[in-house]
């Protein structure tokens, strides 16, 4: 029986998943497979590579950086996490990924995009981290607005949450049996329908797909959402929910606030440590 973990994205809140899986990490529990989507694949890639705490450290330590992101990197390159600094520069020569250990561990990893022409998902493994694959963390990071789209092997893509926001169907049917899903959105959370949707359009005027993905995305967000609870309820799929609204945005540089959710997730690891053992086990 393969036994996967799902992790759903919302930028900086996937500290908590961060935190979470170091709490796996460092108590030695492993999975076959790591479905991943937005930022919860630039964080759960750590999980694979054995560097616990990378996520955070790397964030404090470059969060005043202009380099890194703001406004300065949105105005002269139009991705505002700066691409080069941020998705090549800094992960190969300044904080640098565990390649080698990545590429050794043996779960499986994927991350999900979105290909803006067609308004589908885009699904990849990766299994070394060179500096051409580095592009597909960016993709999957890229969210609408706050980034141009990312050209890879001729798809334009953005961020997997607008295709797949929990991608535990897609993880089932490859196989994977028994899920841990990591939500960074407390138990009874519903999305609700954007209020921006102009905006979209706006922003990307050649690709009406953003704006329609945009403007459905509750939908499928809260559908997606029934079917995990759903897949709890049958017994193969456990859900970790932060224990409150996470306080903190998409893109945040406020030391105090990355270093609680963080924490938060380590406590909800720590609080569960026995209950995953035994779900994995069984």
């Amino acid at each position: 029986m393969k036994k996967g973990l799902v992790m759903e994205g919302g930028g900086m809140r996937a500290l908590f998943s961060e935190g979470f899986l170091d709490v796996m990490l460092q108590n030695g529990i492993r999975v076959d497979g790591i479905m991943s989507v937005s930022g919860s694949a630039l964080f759960g890639c750590n999980f694979k590579s054995h560097q616990p705490g990378r996520g955070l450290r790397y964030n404090i330590r470059f969060k005043n950086d202009p380099r890194y992101m703001g406004l300065r990197s949105f105005l002269t390159t139009g991705n505002f996490v700066n691409a080069q600094f941020a998705y090549h520069t800094m992960p190969l020569q300044l904080d640098r990924f565990d390649t080698d250990t990545f590429a050794a561990d043996p779960a499986e990893f994927q991350v999900v995009c979105t290909d803006i022409v067609t308004g589908q998902p885009v699904y990849h493994r990766i299994s070394h981290v060179e500096d051409h694959t580095l592009e597909w963390f960016r993709a999957t990071g890229s969210m609408p607005i706050a980034s141009r789209p990312v050209c890879i092997d001729g798809q334009l893509l953005l961020d997997g949450g607008l295709s797949d926001c929990i991608p535990l169907k897609h993880f089932q049917d490859e196989g994977y049996e028994r899920n841990i899903v990591i939500l960074t959105r407390p138990r009874g959370y519903q999305k609700q329908p954007a209020k921006l949707i102009p905006l979209f359009r706006l922003f990307h005027p050649r690709h009406p797909k953003v704006a329609q993905l945009m403007a459905r995305r509750h939908e499928l967000y809260n559908s997606q959402l029934r079917h995990v609870e759903a897949s709890a309820q049958a017994g193969n799929t456990l859900v970790i929910y932060p224990d409150h609204p996470l306080d903190i945005g998409r893109i945040e540089l406020n030391e105090d606030k990355l270093r609680a959710i963080y924490a938060h997730g380590q406590e909800k690891g720590l609080a569960m440590l026995s209950t995953v053992k035994a779900f994995l086990e069984a």
